[in-house]
């Protein structure tokens, strides 16, 4: 029986949800030096996983409080749309985050959503977050041991671990977080602050604004036989 043709990867926060919910609870719910642990990773001082766990810290706040916040946080309606197209050709997506399992977990699982459920064949590789009063504390299973770039999630080795033999690796995201993914990807689709980076790195991506945008390209690329190749130069606009 013949593997799946291809494998979608996304990334969670500011990908499939519309805002970052970390950086949402952080806003409302941390001591401000959070924004100077956010600047030292982003000026490369710091790996995200030492910079979430000492953001964590910072956060005062119940856990009703926090899941108030999550409630606010909206879904791109082409989530759905992308799982639709993914399901008609057989090919797997699985969720691969530097954020957390907590944020995941009460934002997909909304009833007025019902995406977790229609997750339960996919995986979803996450930093780990626990509730014990008012503090929150952070944990990285993905690996256990932090990575030669001490990523919270490691998701060049997520992605390593549930490729499938002879398919495409198709990337989805939008931030720095992102950036050892797409260089790992066969196909990227990018906005914001990862597309900026492909620019910078000569990383060949597909520009998208939602993710209705992805599921037309990724059924296109599907129904043609992914036919783009990762040595394609320049940007891969021109091919969905």
């Amino acid at each position: 029986m013949p593997g799946p043709p291809a494998v979608v990867f996304l990334d969670f926060d500011g990908t499939i949800t519309l805002r970052d919910a970390t950086d949402a609870i952080l806003d409302a719910f941390a001591d401000p030096a959070w924004l100077q642990l956010e600047d030292a990773w982003l000026s490369g001082q710091i790996g995200s996983r030492e910079c979430l766990a000492a953001q964590m810290a910072l956060v005062t706040a119940s856990r009703e409080q926090v899941d108030r916040l999550l409630d606010e946080i909206g879904v791109d309606p082409g989530f759905a749309t992308l799982l639709d197209v993914c399901a008609a050709y057989g090919v797997p997506i699985h969720v691969i985050s530097d954020g957390f399992d907590y944020c995941i977990g009460r934002i997909l699982g909304r009833p007025d959503f019902n995406l977790l459920a229609r997750l339960t064949d996919s995986h979803i590789v996450s930093s780990s977050l626990e509730p014990n009063g008012v503090r929150w504390r952070a944990t990285f299973p993905h690996p256990p041991h932090p990575c030669a770039h001490g990523c919270g999630t490691c998701k060049a080795a997520a992605m390593e671990r549930l490729k499938a033999v002879g398919a495409v690796m198709v990337f989805v995201g939008d931030g720095i977080s992102d950036r050892y993914a797409a260089a790992c990807a066969d196909i990227v689709f990018a906005t914001g602050k990862l597309a900026a980076y492909c620019e910078s790195a000569s990383i060949p991506y597909v520009p998208y604004d939602t993710l209705a945008a992805v599921a037309i390209g990724v059924g296109r690329l599907l129904g043609a036989g992914l036919p783009l190749p990762r040595s394609l130069p320049g940007k891969a606009s021109r091919a969905v």
